[in-house]
Protein backbone atom coordinates (compact mmCIF):
# COMPACT_ATOMS: atom_id res chain seq x y z
CA UNK A 1 0.00 0.00 0.00
CA UNK A 2 0.94 3.58 -0.59
CA UNK A 3 2.64 4.82 2.76
CA UNK A 4 1.51 8.28 1.59
CA UNK A 5 -1.89 7.21 1.09
CA UNK A 6 -1.47 5.42 4.68
CA UNK A 7 -0.54 8.26 6.73
CA UNK A 8 -3.34 10.55 4.96
CA UNK A 9 -6.00 7.92 6.52
CA UNK A 10 -4.63 7.74 9.53
CA UNK A 11 -4.83 11.43 10.11
CA UNK A 12 -8.50 11.61 9.04
CA UNK A 13 -8.93 9.04 11.50
CA UNK A 14 -7.39 11.52 13.43
CA UNK A 15 -9.46 14.22 12.72
CA UNK A 16 -12.47 11.89 12.79
CA UNK A 17 -11.58 10.74 16.67
CA UNK A 18 -11.20 14.21 18.08
CA UNK A 19 -14.25 15.38 16.80
CA UNK A 20 -16.12 12.11 18.20
CA UNK A 21 -14.08 13.17 21.52
CA UNK A 22 -15.83 16.71 21.54
CA UNK A 23 -19.44 14.85 21.28
CA UNK A 24 -18.59 11.87 23.73
CA UNK A 25 -17.07 14.70 26.61
CA UNK A 26 -19.64 16.32 26.56
CA UNK A 27 -22.41 13.52 26.51
CA UNK A 28 -20.22 11.47 29.40
CA UNK A 29 -20.09 14.74 31.91
CA UNK A 30 -23.70 14.45 31.62
CA UNK A 31 -24.74 10.91 32.33
CA UNK A 32 -21.33 10.52 34.57
CA UNK A 33 -22.35 13.73 36.56
CA UNK A 34 -26.02 14.06 36.47
CA UNK A 35 -27.01 10.71 35.68
CA UNK A 36 -29.22 11.63 32.62
CA UNK A 37 -28.99 9.56 29.71
CA UNK A 38 -29.54 12.57 26.86
CA UNK A 39 -30.32 10.93 23.59
CA UNK A 40 -30.70 14.84 22.28
CA UNK A 41 -26.89 15.63 22.52
CA UNK A 42 -26.87 14.69 18.18
CA UNK A 43 -29.64 17.84 18.05
CA UNK A 44 -27.19 19.90 19.71
CA UNK A 45 -24.66 19.38 17.35
CA UNK A 46 -27.13 19.27 14.61
CA UNK A 47 -27.91 23.21 15.82
CA UNK A 48 -24.21 24.12 16.09
CA UNK A 49 -23.29 23.35 12.58
CA UNK A 50 -26.46 24.75 11.21
CA UNK A 51 -25.88 28.08 13.51
CA UNK A 52 -22.30 28.33 12.48
CA UNK A 53 -23.32 27.67 8.55
CA UNK A 54 -26.49 30.48 9.11
CA UNK A 55 -24.06 33.08 10.57
CA UNK A 56 -21.09 32.50 8.30
CA UNK A 57 -23.59 33.55 5.58
CA UNK A 58 -25.28 36.51 7.71
CA UNK A 59 -21.73 37.62 8.75
CA UNK A 60 -19.12 37.04 5.72
CA UNK A 61 -16.74 36.36 8.81
CA UNK A 62 -15.79 32.46 8.90
CA UNK A 63 -14.14 32.75 12.43
CA UNK A 64 -17.26 35.39 14.04
CA UNK A 65 -19.53 32.59 12.67
CA UNK A 66 -17.73 30.24 14.73
CA UNK A 67 -17.93 32.37 17.71
CA UNK A 68 -21.63 33.00 17.81
CA UNK A 69 -22.33 29.63 16.82
CA UNK A 70 -20.79 28.34 19.95
CA UNK A 71 -22.32 31.18 21.94
CA UNK A 72 -25.67 30.00 20.64
CA UNK A 73 -24.93 26.40 20.92
CA UNK A 74 -24.25 27.12 24.71
CA UNK A 75 -27.56 29.20 25.40
CA UNK A 76 -29.62 26.09 23.42
CA UNK A 77 -28.27 24.00 25.79
CA UNK A 78 -28.76 25.97 29.18
CA UNK A 79 -32.43 26.39 27.86
CA UNK A 80 -32.78 23.35 27.14
CA UNK A 81 -31.89 21.72 30.18
CA UNK A 82 -34.10 24.72 32.54
CA UNK A 83 -37.04 23.78 30.36
CA UNK A 84 -36.97 20.07 29.63
CA UNK A 85 -34.81 18.29 31.61
CA UNK A 86 -34.44 20.07 35.22
CA UNK A 87 -37.30 17.33 35.89
CA UNK A 88 -35.62 14.77 35.21
CA UNK A 89 -32.87 14.20 37.65
CA UNK A 90 -34.97 12.25 39.50
CA UNK A 91 -36.84 10.16 36.93
CA UNK A 92 -35.86 6.85 36.02
CA UNK A 93 -34.10 6.43 32.91
CA UNK A 94 -36.56 4.98 30.47
CA UNK A 95 -38.41 8.28 31.12
CA UNK A 96 -35.47 10.32 30.30
CA UNK A 97 -34.67 8.21 27.61
CA UNK A 98 -38.02 8.71 25.97
CA UNK A 99 -38.32 12.68 26.65
CA UNK A 100 -34.82 13.39 24.89
CA UNK A 101 -36.09 11.59 22.33
CA UNK A 102 -38.75 13.63 22.10
CA UNK A 103 -36.99 16.29 21.77
CA UNK A 104 -34.82 14.41 18.59
CA UNK A 105 -37.99 14.86 16.99
CA UNK A 106 -38.63 18.21 18.02
CA UNK A 107 -35.17 19.48 16.77
CA UNK A 108 -35.41 18.08 13.42
CA UNK A 109 -39.03 19.69 12.72
CA UNK A 110 -37.49 22.59 13.83
CA UNK A 111 -34.41 22.60 11.77
CA UNK A 112 -36.49 21.85 8.45
CA UNK A 113 -38.90 24.51 9.05
CA UNK A 114 -36.49 27.13 9.73
CA UNK A 115 -33.99 25.97 7.19
CA UNK A 116 -35.62 23.12 5.01
CA UNK A 117 -34.70 19.97 4.44
CA UNK A 118 -31.95 20.99 1.71
CA UNK A 119 -28.06 20.26 2.65
CA UNK A 120 -26.47 23.14 3.47
CA UNK A 121 -22.59 23.48 2.71
CA UNK A 122 -20.16 26.19 4.34
CA UNK A 123 -17.48 27.61 2.30
CA UNK A 124 -14.11 28.13 3.90
CA UNK A 125 -11.75 30.54 3.73
CA UNK A 126 -9.16 31.13 1.64
CA UNK A 127 -6.71 30.92 4.44
CA UNK A 128 -8.36 27.60 5.35
CA UNK A 129 -9.03 25.83 1.81
CA UNK A 130 -5.49 25.25 0.96
CA UNK A 131 -3.10 22.19 2.21
CA UNK A 132 -0.22 22.43 4.21
CA UNK A 133 3.07 20.24 3.96
CA UNK A 134 3.59 17.58 6.40
CA UNK A 135 6.74 15.69 5.07
CA UNK A 136 8.35 16.49 1.49
CA UNK A 137 5.62 14.96 -1.12
CA UNK A 138 2.71 14.57 1.83
CA UNK A 139 0.19 17.63 1.92
CA UNK A 140 -3.14 17.31 4.64
CA UNK A 141 -5.27 19.65 4.45
CA UNK A 142 -5.24 23.14 6.38
CA UNK A 143 -9.09 22.76 8.01
CA UNK A 144 -8.56 18.90 9.36
CA UNK A 145 -5.01 19.82 10.37
CA UNK A 146 -6.87 22.50 12.19
CA UNK A 147 -10.08 20.61 13.80
CA UNK A 148 -7.06 17.74 15.55
CA UNK A 149 -5.25 21.11 16.73
CA UNK A 150 -7.96 22.22 18.36
CA UNK A 151 -9.97 19.04 19.55
CA UNK A 152 -6.13 18.63 21.08
CA UNK A 153 -6.34 21.68 22.81
CA UNK A 154 -9.72 21.07 23.99
CA UNK A 155 -9.07 17.47 25.56
CA UNK A 156 -6.02 19.61 27.65
CA UNK A 157 -8.23 22.48 28.64
CA UNK A 158 -10.95 19.36 29.77
CA UNK A 159 -8.42 17.94 32.04
CA UNK A 160 -7.27 20.91 33.32
CA UNK A 161 -10.74 21.92 34.49
CA UNK A 162 -11.66 18.54 35.40
CA UNK A 163 -8.49 17.90 37.66
CA UNK A 164 -7.28 21.36 38.69
CA UNK A 165 -10.02 23.79 39.04
CA UNK A 166 -12.97 24.60 42.03
CA UNK A 167 -15.21 24.06 39.30
CA UNK A 168 -13.93 20.85 38.56
CA UNK A 169 -13.58 19.40 42.38
CA UNK A 170 -17.79 20.80 42.18
CA UNK A 171 -18.33 18.60 39.55
CA UNK A 172 -16.49 15.45 40.56
CA UNK A 173 -17.69 16.10 44.32
CA UNK A 174 -21.66 16.15 42.76
CA UNK A 175 -20.43 12.83 40.53
CA UNK A 176 -19.84 11.19 43.75
CA UNK A 177 -22.62 12.14 46.22
CA UNK A 178 -25.16 15.27 45.38
CA UNK A 179 -26.71 15.45 48.53
CA UNK A 180 -22.96 15.85 50.32
CA UNK A 181 -22.65 18.76 48.51
CA UNK A 182 -25.97 20.56 48.11
CA UNK A 183 -25.60 20.26 52.07
CA UNK A 184 -22.39 21.95 52.19
CA UNK A 185 -24.17 24.95 50.84
CA UNK A 186 -22.96 24.34 46.61
CA UNK A 187 -26.15 25.06 44.53
CA UNK A 188 -26.56 21.82 42.79
CA UNK A 189 -29.28 23.01 40.19
CA UNK A 190 -26.61 25.60 38.57
CA UNK A 191 -23.79 23.42 38.93
CA UNK A 192 -25.93 20.92 36.72
CA UNK A 193 -27.08 23.48 34.45
CA UNK A 194 -23.30 24.68 34.06
CA UNK A 195 -22.18 21.19 33.19
CA UNK A 196 -25.13 20.66 30.90
CA UNK A 197 -24.34 23.91 28.72
CA UNK A 198 -20.85 22.77 28.67
CA UNK A 199 -21.68 19.91 27.54
CA UNK A 200 -24.18 20.95 24.62
CA UNK A 201 -21.06 23.94 23.89
CA UNK A 202 -18.41 20.64 23.22
CA UNK A 203 -21.15 19.41 20.77
CA UNK A 204 -22.05 22.64 19.33
CA UNK A 205 -18.21 22.85 19.00
CA UNK A 206 -18.20 19.69 16.95
CA UNK A 207 -21.44 20.83 14.96
CA UNK A 208 -19.32 23.98 13.21
CA UNK A 209 -16.22 22.15 12.80
CA UNK A 210 -18.23 19.27 10.89
CA UNK A 211 -20.10 21.81 8.53
CA UNK A 212 -16.96 22.49 6.27
CA UNK A 213 -16.51 18.76 6.06
CA UNK A 214 -19.79 17.47 6.16
CA UNK A 215 -23.44 17.77 4.61
CA UNK A 216 -25.39 19.87 7.50
CA UNK A 217 -28.92 18.69 7.53
CA UNK A 218 -31.60 17.87 9.75
CA UNK A 219 -30.92 14.45 11.50
CA UNK A 220 -27.40 14.74 11.06
CA UNK A 221 -26.57 14.46 15.18
CA UNK A 222 -28.60 10.77 15.03
CA UNK A 223 -25.95 9.16 12.74
CA UNK A 224 -23.18 9.95 14.80
CA UNK A 225 -24.55 9.85 18.31
CA UNK A 226 -24.43 6.07 18.01
CA UNK A 227 -20.85 6.26 17.20
CA UNK A 228 -20.32 8.68 20.07
CA UNK A 229 -22.23 6.04 22.30
CA UNK A 230 -19.60 3.33 21.30
CA UNK A 231 -16.84 5.55 22.55
CA UNK A 232 -17.92 6.43 25.99
CA UNK A 233 -19.26 2.47 25.86
CA UNK A 234 -15.40 1.60 25.24
CA UNK A 235 -13.21 4.23 27.23
CA UNK A 236 -15.60 4.07 30.59
CA UNK A 237 -18.46 6.43 31.42
CA UNK A 238 -17.78 9.48 33.18
CA UNK A 239 -14.23 9.41 32.16
CA UNK A 240 -12.71 12.50 30.11
CA UNK A 241 -9.66 10.00 29.65
CA UNK A 242 -11.63 7.43 28.48
CA UNK A 243 -13.83 9.54 25.72
CA UNK A 244 -10.52 10.70 24.26
CA UNK A 245 -8.64 7.24 24.02
CA UNK A 246 -12.00 5.93 23.27
CA UNK A 247 -12.44 8.35 20.42
CA UNK A 248 -9.12 8.29 18.69
CA UNK A 249 -9.73 3.83 18.67
CA UNK A 250 -12.85 4.65 17.26
CA UNK A 251 -11.89 7.31 14.85
CA UNK A 252 -8.80 5.26 13.55
CA UNK A 253 -11.14 1.61 13.08
CA UNK A 254 -13.85 3.40 11.34
CA UNK A 255 -11.57 5.40 8.65
CA UNK A 256 -8.88 2.78 8.42
CA UNK A 257 -11.53 0.03 7.87
CA UNK A 258 -13.17 1.77 5.51
CA UNK A 259 -10.12 2.59 3.55
CA UNK A 260 -8.13 -0.30 3.46
CA UNK A 261 -10.18 -3.33 4.63
CA UNK A 262 -12.01 -3.94 0.79
CA UNK A 263 -8.46 -3.84 -0.79
CA UNK A 264 -6.72 -6.26 1.81
CA UNK A 265 -10.47 -8.50 0.96
CA UNK A 266 -9.24 -8.42 -2.17
CA UNK A 267 -6.29 -10.27 -2.03
CA UNK A 268 -8.00 -13.19 -0.63
CA UNK A 269 -11.43 -12.70 -2.03
CA UNK A 270 -12.79 -13.04 -5.87
CA UNK A 271 -13.47 -9.03 -6.61
CA UNK A 272 -16.81 -9.17 -6.38
CA UNK A 273 -16.99 -10.80 -3.20
CA UNK A 274 -14.42 -8.21 -1.59
CA UNK A 275 -16.46 -5.27 -3.26
CA UNK A 276 -19.74 -6.69 -1.10
CA UNK A 277 -18.06 -7.88 1.64
CA UNK A 278 -15.55 -5.14 2.50
CA UNK A 279 -17.77 -2.25 2.85
CA UNK A 280 -19.91 -4.53 5.18
CA UNK A 281 -17.76 -5.16 7.34
CA UNK A 282 -16.46 -2.24 7.75
CA UNK A 283 -19.29 -0.31 8.76
CA UNK A 284 -19.12 -3.41 11.41
CA UNK A 285 -16.13 -3.04 12.76
CA UNK A 286 -16.22 -0.41 15.70
CA UNK A 287 -19.36 -2.71 16.73
CA UNK A 288 -17.12 -5.48 16.93
CA UNK A 289 -14.38 -3.79 18.76
CA UNK A 290 -17.07 -2.78 21.48
CA UNK A 291 -18.11 -6.51 21.83
CA UNK A 292 -14.81 -6.93 22.26
CA UNK A 293 -13.95 -4.35 24.86
CA UNK A 294 -17.27 -5.47 26.84
CA UNK A 295 -16.25 -8.96 27.19
CA UNK A 296 -13.08 -8.77 28.76
CA UNK A 297 -13.41 -5.13 30.22
CA UNK A 298 -17.17 -4.78 31.04
CA UNK A 299 -16.21 -0.90 32.92
CA UNK A 300 -14.85 0.25 29.41
CA UNK A 301 -10.94 0.90 29.55
CA UNK A 302 -10.62 3.65 31.91
CA UNK A 303 -13.44 3.53 34.14
CA UNK A 304 -14.01 5.96 36.49
CA UNK A 305 -12.26 5.70 40.03
CA UNK A 306 -12.98 7.26 43.27
CA UNK A 307 -9.55 9.72 42.79
CA UNK A 308 -10.94 10.79 39.68
CA UNK A 309 -14.08 11.84 40.99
Amino acid sequence: MNIFLILEQTLNGLQFGVMLFLMAAGLTLVFGIMNLVNLAHGSLYMVGAYLATTFAQWTGSFLLALVLALAGSLVVGIVVELVALRTLYERDHLDQVLATFGLILFFNELIAILWGRSALYTTLPTWLSGHVALLPGIRYPVYRALVILVGLVVAGLLWVVVTRTRLGMLIRAGASNRTMVAALGVNVRLLYTVVFGSGAALAGLAGLMAGPIYAVQPGMGEQILIQVFVVIVIGGIGSIRGALVGAVIVGMVDTLGRAFLKPMLSTVLSAPAADTAGPAIASMLIYLLMAAVLAFRPQGLFPVTGAER
